[in-house]
């Protein structure tokens, strides 16, 4: 009997030693009622089944009990009437009976033990289910808490790069702020050189032609003045 077979592991089954183990509790769980339901559904068949062995295993057994002591009733009557070889016939049918309730006794112990096991294995399978069915609810109650959290640090992560880039891009505007600075203090140092002031007064000079021509009517003038 494959079900009775699985008593041992059904029996020592642990759930809590079982979902330690799985990296979707929620997804376990819900195969794990799956799986149980169809186990406890084989098992309420078979319960059935070997409880009414066990009835007819104790009727059987009742009944030759009960002809074993009418076989015994028949013997002492046999006797009282002084008819010893009726006695006798009553005696050996109620050992023929002793012998067969013999192998009756053991036939309805085993019935019996077999029933015991399954009514077991029938309790522990639907306390099995019910308790899984009240940690599922707790378990997704659980995995949506921290749904919620894994997004509220995404968000917070998001929100910290964001900070990140405006440091970078303000730390990138202070560069270029200090770079226009010193390119426009370098052109004012070079605008005060007295090197760049005569280069621009010799350029003044030697692109006018007229200069010299008016310097040289500056001194006739002069000359004239003084005769």
């Amino acid at each position: 009997m494959g079900i009775l077979a699985r008593f041992k592991d059904i029996m020592a089954s642990n759930i809590n030693a079982l979902l330690d183990k799985c990296e979707d509790p929620e997804k376990m769980i819900d195969q794990c009622i799956r799986n149980l339901s169809s186990d406890l559904a084989k098992v309420k068949q078979e319960t059935a089944s070997i409880m009414a062995q066990e009835k007819s295993c104790k009727r059987e057994l009742d009944e030759c009990e009960a002809e074993i002591n009418k076989m015994q009733n028949y013997a002492v009557k046999a006797v009282s009437a002084g008819n010893d070889a009726d006695a006798r016939k009553f005696l050996a049918e109620k050992a023929k009976l002793s012998s067969k309730m013999a192998d009756l006794q053991t036939n309805y112990e085993l019935a019996a033990d077999n029933a015991n096991k399954m009514r077991a294995m029938h309790d522990k399978l639907t306390n099995d289910i019910k308790e899984l069915e009240s940690r599922r609810d707790m378990v997704k109650g659980k995995i949506a808490v921290a749904k919620a959290q894994e997004r509220i640090n995404n968000m917070t992560s998001n929100i910290t790069d964001t900070n990140d880039s405006l440091a970078s891009f303000e730390r990138y505007e202070k560069m270029a702020d200090a770079r226009i600075d010193k390119a426009r203090a370098m052109a004012e140092l070079n605008a005060s050189n007295p090197e760049n002031t005569l280069r621009d007064l010799t350029d003044k000079y030697e692109n006018n032609p007229d200069i010299d021509a008016e310097l040289e009517a500056l001194k006739a003038s002069l000359a004239t003045e003084a005769n």
